[in-house]
């Protein structure tokens, strides 16, 4: 069979730690990640997929392995009671991938308030501006959107924006109408309506 590579479950938020004790242990470790949008001092990378990590083992030689505490691994991911193996073939081109995202400026583009986004969910495509700015991938992008003639509110997966190119317009605001209190500004409104 030889070396294969196995996916962990880590306690909650302890990714690194776990990478870095089984590392010293010896184990064969990847954890996946990328650029941070948010980074904290010494902590420049986030986990791309949260809460698991991979191992190589070659079971034929090593057998399982015996984790300690100190690991923080919760256990195996297992489909229908089977731990399922990926080749080593597949993880060192994913490394490759990773490390070329990295060289690109890293995987995640984030947003601000304000920004002019396109929105394509495969489904849909249109132009919005985001309400709220980037706090994480897990969270999805709060936008105004331009949907059958109104603007609405959404909320939208982060991988499902591309920015804007300079000088692209963004989406029509609507006039407004009235000055609050019911007041109309000049040329809105019923007499708007009715002038000749």
């Amino acid at each position: 069979m030889g070396l294969m590579w196995y996916v962990a479950r880590t306690d909650p938020r302890a990714e690194f730690a776990a990478a870095a004790e089984l590392t010293r242990d010896g184990y064969g470790v990847f954890l996946p990640s990328i650029n941070d949008p948010n980074p904290r001092p010494g902590r420049t990378k986030m986990p791309l997929f949260p809460g698991y990590i991979f191992l190589s083992r070659d079971l034929e030689e090593e057998g399982w392995p015996v984790f300690r505490g100190v690991h923080r691994i919760a256990g195996w991911v297992r489909f229908g009671g089977e731990i399922p193996c990926l080749p080593d073939s597949d993880v060192v081109e994913l490394m490759e991938r990773l490390d070329m995202i990295d060289r690109q400026g890293g995987a995640l583009h984030t947003f601000s308030a304000g920004d002019k986004v396109r929105v394509d969910t495969g489904i849909m495509q249109c132009l919005a501006e985001v309400v709220e700015g980037f706090k994480s991938p897990q969270a999805r992008a709060k936008v105004l959107l331009q949907f059958m003639g109104r603007q609405v509110f959404a909320q939208v997966p982060w991988e499902n924006l591309e920015p804007m190119e300079t000088g692209s317009e963004g989406i029509p605001r609507p006039r407004r109408r009235t000055r609050g209190g019911g007041r109309w500004i000049n040329n809105s409104g019923a007499r708007a309506l009715t002038s000749p």
